[in-house]
């Protein structure tokens, strides 16, 4: 059997892998927006007690490697919480958990970068902190943050195949499946890369328009 025939045989297997490495994807990003900017804003404006607390979930997420983690949540934190969850769900719920601790640090770096004067006159007009922090700091902040927040995108896609280590079925997993069912080795491979360089592609260009329609020129992302 040739790799055509065996592409187009195994075709519907691999876009089921597709849409698990989507979905992946997609509630990782999700958990690490929910989580980061809050965490960035109290490594901003937080409580020093507060502050130190995030800064060891910093650094504990972003010192240890994705594969470490997925087995320490899947085999041992989890269960020893009396959870018993779906290896999609610990995937996902690991790689949000990691991608906050990289995405608070992107938020609060653009936090910072805006003038603090912006924070007193807004105080000075008779805002509440949390008034201004909602309608001055963010809308400026997140502008400048997504062009580094634009590159979790590709660092959780590449990270989610190995998510294969615990048993989720995305497009590393049934890929290998396939190459040990038809010993195809190489060109199955091949076309497994293809598809992930494909899928950084695209979701690196909607990102790119995104971050060309909510800049503003002359300021910050949009400067030049």
């Amino acid at each position: 059997m040739d790799v055509t025939s065996i592409l187009a045989e195994w075709t519907p297997y691999l876009i089921g892998g597709i849409s698990l490495t989507l979905g992946l994807v997609a509630i990782a990003l999700g958990i690490g927006v929910a989580l980061g900017l809050p965490f960035a804003l109290v490594q901003v404006y937080g409580p020093r007690p507060a502050k130190a607390a995030i800064s060891a979930y910093a650094w504990f997420f972003r010192g240890l490697p994705v594969l470490v983690l997925l087995f320490l949540f899947y085999f041992g934190i989890f269960p020893a919480m009396g959870l018993d969850l779906p290896a999609f769900f610990v995937g996902a719920v690991v790689l949000g958990l990691r991608g906050a601790a990289y995405q608070s640090q992107i938020f609060r770096g653009a936090i910072q970068s805006i003038n603090e004067g912006q924070m007193i006159a807004a105080l000075s007009l008779g805002m509440t902190r949390l008034t201004a922090i909602k309608s001055i700091i963010l809308p400026q902040s997140l502008r400048i943050a997504l062009p580094g927040w634009s590159n979790e995108y590709p660092e959780i896609l590449t990270d989610s195949a190995i998510c294969y280590a615990i048993g989720v079925a995305e497009l590393l997993t049934r890929t290998s499946q396939i190459v040990a069912v038809t010993y195809v080795t190489m060109p199955i491979y091949l076309c497994c890369a293809l598809i992930f360089i494909l899928l950084n592609y695209a979701g690196m260009r909607v990102i790119h328009v995104v971050e060309k329609r909510v800049a503003i020129p002359g300021f910050g992302a949009g400067a030049g």
